[in-house]
């Protein structure tokens, strides 16, 4: 058995790994973000029942931020002020006394989607995460690739427009151009409302320079969506594909898959598979 985690900005989240499932979860708002001792307290807390009810072989923690992944060093945590710099695997192994393995959240996804998900079956896979920002992990001859600094991925500060790729293909989007929240929109869409149609329309168009972005450095098999911005994928796919006609090799495009995710413990469990031996290279 295996624990793993999610820290988020909002959220802590834990669970225990057995034969590719979660059999147990425990979830928690996280408080008291501007204390590292306070929010440390809160996630040992959060494991501890897990760790002290069962054979654990070893723990795995994605985290929004950079990390350094042989010593397990987590810097400028995203949303988590006081998490500048936290030497968070010898906290948690001398707290457990087990081995901890720590990296970036959405490299958990996407290793997650690969050992246990809807990426299985393939060797080359990008995972992206889509909202409050917008996150890639990569997988390269089925081994998760961080690259040096664990910042592999990032194909959203890419220079776009005036802005980023990022910028106008996560929550910004909608809250900053068109003044209404994905979730507004989606309501919207859902009710066939012609804006919130045009909306989605439009996001698909830039997430496409995403895709595209993606496909020129990486040219995965599959790549497989996740985060809240993700579940409107049924109002924005037909036009994210349709800007990808200009791509320069149709036939990369046409051999493509491209999923929304389906496993709301997919994170946990890509967490999880961290602590398996090969699970990544730098």
């Amino acid at each position: 058995m295996i624990i793993g985690v999610d820290i988020g900005g909002t959220n802590l989240r834990a669970g225990i790994e057995m034969n590719g499932a979660i059999v147990q979860k425990a979830e928690v708002l996280l408080r008291d973000k501007d204390s590292l001792d306070a929010t440390l307290a809160q996630l040992i807390h959060l494991i501890r029942p897990l760790a002290e009810g069962y054979p654990i072989e070893g723990i795995g923690v994605g985290v929004p931020s950079v990390v350094d992944v042989r010593q397990g060093i987590v810097y400028n945590a995203i949303n988590i002020p006081s998490w500048e710099r936290v030497e968070l695997k010898a906290i948690l192994e001398k707290e457990f006394n087990v081995p901890v393995f720590v990296n970036n959240d959405v490299n958990c996804f996407t290793l997650g989607e690969h050992r246990y998900g809807l990426a299985r079956s393939y060797s080359s896979v990008v995972g992206m995460t889509i909202g409050t920002g917008l996150g890639s992990g990569i997988i390269i001859n089925n081994q998760l690739y961080t690259g040096s600094n664990c910042g592999a991925g990032e194909i959203g500060m890419l220079p776009y427009l005036d802005r980023t790729l990022e910028f106008y293909a996560c929550s910004s989007f909608f809250e900053s151009i068109h003044g209404i929240s994905a979730y507004e929109a989606g309501q919207l869409a859902a009710q066939g409302d012609r804006r919130g149609m045009r909306i989605w329309a439009e996001f698909g168009v830039h997430l496409g320079f995403v895709i595209k972005a993606v496909l020129y450095a990486y040219d995965p098999e599959i790549i497989i969506l996740g985060g809240s911005i993700s579940k409107g994928y049924a109002y924005f796919h037909k036009a994210l594909f349709e800007s990808l006609d200009d791509f320069a090799f149709p036939e990369s495009i046409k051999k493509l898959k491209f999923l929304p995710s389906l496993d709301e413990n997919i994170a946990l469990l890509g967490a999880a598979a961290l602590v398996q031996p090969q699970a990544c290279r730098v």
